[in-house]
Order: structure tokens, then sequence, then C-alpha cells
């Protein structure tokens, strides 16, 4: 139940930010993926704040109850991470340690290459955050393009009204068909694909299942619906708009590894692995100082919820790893 929560609102950056507060002790904040909010972190919040942490899940700009900025280039992992040094800074803290899952990932790779000396450790879900790539992310998207002969997801996103459109209209199926379709549940006909080939839409890459997944319930289900149907599904898609203009934005970032201690769990089953594998391989070169890495057998890309005791068990494990230099 969201609201057993303790739900707070900070102004920050220009905008609201809205974050659920639970428990004591050294501060983790959990930043979520896409198409999701704080609260696909539910579980963990209750589990990490029984075992002496302090856990704060904010929702993303442009997702749930923050801000919505109108403008496409207020999304950037720039803005995002500044957000998070926000909420930090307004949460009386002096350091955290990071967890994003799927675009929370993202932000928070990006929030630690920035500020190591607020982030010193690291916990990635589901999505391994590559090294910045060499060239801007549009070129590769028409490689796979020319390639294949279909667009990248990323790709399909950029154009504006198209995608939103698709998901707006009917938000319940949209998000049992892609939380069904990413999951390690999904059967082989209702996995996600990563290319939408000429003629379909995105919703004919994940197949509605009719129901939310087994795993999830109609009760979440329906809180996620309550959230995309306000908000709809353009201020979360800026944040793929943003691609090119966050490469363009962080040359400095050319080559530099992330040396914070770090994790990453992802599932095995994760329609996005094959994509994803080559990264996954070559983790220890993009984060030196990585404690481990480990996929979980049967479990697809919303790890937080498909597997959420296993999620809290290895965030746990590595949270008293890191525990005698957390402040």
């Amino acid at each position: 139940d969201p609201t057993s929560f303790a739900h707070h609102t900070l102004e920050a950056n220009g905008i609201a930010i809205h974050y659920v507060d639970e428990g004591t002790g050294p501060l983790v904040i959990l930043l979520h993926g896409f198409p999701y909010t704080w609260f696909e972190w539910r579980h963990q919040i209750a589990a990490l704040a029984q075992a002496g942490y302090r856990v704060v899940a904010p929702d993303i700009r442009g997702f749930g109850e923050s801000g919505k900025p109108a403008s496409t280039g207020d999304y950037t992992v720039l803005h995002c991470a500044g957000d998070v040094v926000a909420l930090l800074a307004a949460l009386g803290e002096r350091q955290a340690v990071l967890v994003g899952h799927d675009l929370g990932a993202w932000v928070a790779a990006a929030a630690a290459r920035l500020r190591p000396d607020l982030f010193p450790a690291l916990a990635l879900v589901s999505t391994v955050v590559p090294p910045r790539e060499a060239q801007r992310p549009s070129a590769g998207w028409a490689e796979i393009e020319a390639r294949t002969g279909g667009r990248f997801y990323h790709h399909y996103f950029q154009q504006p009204g198209l995608v939103d459109a698709q998901f707006d209209r009917d938000p319940a199926v949209s998000l049992r068909s892609i939380y069904n379709a990413i999951s390690g549940a999904a059967s082989e006909a209702e996995r996600w694909r990563l290319i939408v080939m000429p003629g379909e839409t995105a919703l004919d890459t994940m197949p509605d299942p009719g129901h939310a997944p087994a795993w999830l319930g109609e009760d979440a289900l329906a809180e996620y619906v309550r959230h995309y149907a306000a908000g709809g599904f353009t201020p979360p898609l800026a944040h793929y708009r943003c691609r090119n203009l966050s490469w363009d934005l962080t040359a400095a970032w050319a080559g530099q590894p992330i040396t914070q201690p770090s994790l990453f769990v992802g599932g095995a089953a994760d329609p996005a692995l094959s994509a994803m594998q080559p990264l996954y391989d070559r983790m220890e070169e993009i984060y030196p100082n990585l404690v481990r890495k480990v996929l979980l057998p049967g479990v697809g890309h919303s790890a937080p919820e498909e597997s959420p005791d296993q999620i809290s068990h290895e965030l746990i494990s590595f949270l008293n790893r890191m525990l005698p230099g957390l402040v």
C-alpha cells in the first residue's frame, strides 16, 4: 500500500521532487526505471529499512508526483544527477549509496561520476551502464537500422507524439504489456523485441497478456496506471529524447571508469541481455572496483518486482560490506 510510506516533496532545481523516506541509519537512495515510479522499490524500502538503513526513493523528474518540465532539454542525465545531489542536501546527509534500476541506473552512474565525494558506492540493477559511447547514440541507431531494417526502441521513441499516443491510449494495457514482455515469466511469443520493424507499433513488440503478470498483481498495476494516466508518457519519454544531448554534454567522461565499489544484479532471462551481454562480460573494465556481478535465473528486466527478496538480499549484503566506510 503506497499510503503506508512516509511521503515528502521538496522544491529544487526549479521543480518539485517527490520522495519516500523510511528508516534510520546510513543513507541509501533508490532510483527507479521506466516505466515505473518510486513504487517499484516498495519491497526493498521495507527490507533495507529493517536492516538498519535510511532509505529514500524519489520519483525521477517526469515521473509520478515529481515535476514534469515542458522542455525535452530539461531531462538530461546531468539534470537528473543534479536532482539527486539536491535531494541529498535537503535530507541533511553527507553521503549516500546509490542504487539504480534501468533509467535509474543511468542517473546513478552519472551522479557517481560527477560527485564521488557524495556517493561512495553504487549498485546497478538490470542495466549495465556503458562508458560514454564513441559516437552519438543516433549514429549507433542508424547502424542498427541499416543492419536490421528496423528501429532500435530508443530510436523509435525519438519522434515526438508517436509512441506517446500508443502508450497513452490505454495505460493499463500498455503497462501490463511492457511489464510482462520484459519479464522472465513471458512466453516466447510474448517476449519483448528491442527492434520495431516497419509497419509495427511499439506495442506490437510486447503483446498484451490480458492481465497483470502474476509476480506483479492487479493492485500494483493499478498504482502504476494511476500515475501514468494522470501524467502521461511524454515526460518519461523525454529522458530517451535527451540521449544525444546528454552525450553531447558529457564529452569530459570519455574514457572515464567509475571507480566506486560497485554491484550489478540482473536477470538471466532479461530480453535485453542479448544486447547487454558484451558490456556485462567486461564490466570489470568499466567498474574496476566491481565487488560482485550476478544474473538471477528465471528473472527478467523487472528484477526489483519479479524477485524482490533476492534483490533485497543482494543489496543488503553489498551495503553491509560497505558499512565501515559509510557515514
